[in-house]
């Protein structure tokens, strides 16, 4: 079942080259990356196995600070996260949440439309040349 409002696309690179990319196109955009974790490692810590799976935290102070003036509570949903992912046929994903979404949970989709939009906008436009979309 998919989730409500995660976007999930494929990528023509593995987990690891496809989080490489985002994170060079997000630091490139002068974006902020806050902390990159690779699940699998810490799987195999405890002696799990995880296939490939790695999370990106980053945001942008002047793109996410107007939302948290809008609603404080949207910082439980901030910064943003991106997850590359290896599924059981070794094919390599992409996920995020969507920014409509986001502000439409935290009730702040109206006034907030315009952030909202731009968002959503430079986020696609990371994971196309992330993905190799």
């Amino acid at each position: 079942m998919a989730a409500d409002a995660l976007i999930t696309l494929p990528s023509s690179f593995g987990p690891k080259e496809t989080m490489d990319r985002l994170e060079a196109e997000i630091t490139a955009k002068g974006m902020t990356v806050f902390a990159r974790i690779d699940h699998a490692a810490g799987a195999a810590e405890v002696g799990l196995p995880l296939r490939p799976t790695e999370l990106l935290i980053f945001g942008s102070a002047k793109a996410g600070t107007p939302l948290m003036q809008a609603r404080q509570a949207i910082g439980i949903d901030l910064p943003l996260k991106a997850l590359a992912w290896e599924d059981a046929a070794g094919k390599t994903w992409l996920s995020y949440n969507e920014p409509a979404w986001l502000a439409a949970r935290h009730g702040v989709a109206e006034q907030s439309a315009t952030v909202v939009n731009t968002l959503a906008n430079a986020i696609a436009a990371l994971v196309k040349e992330a993905t190799g979309a």
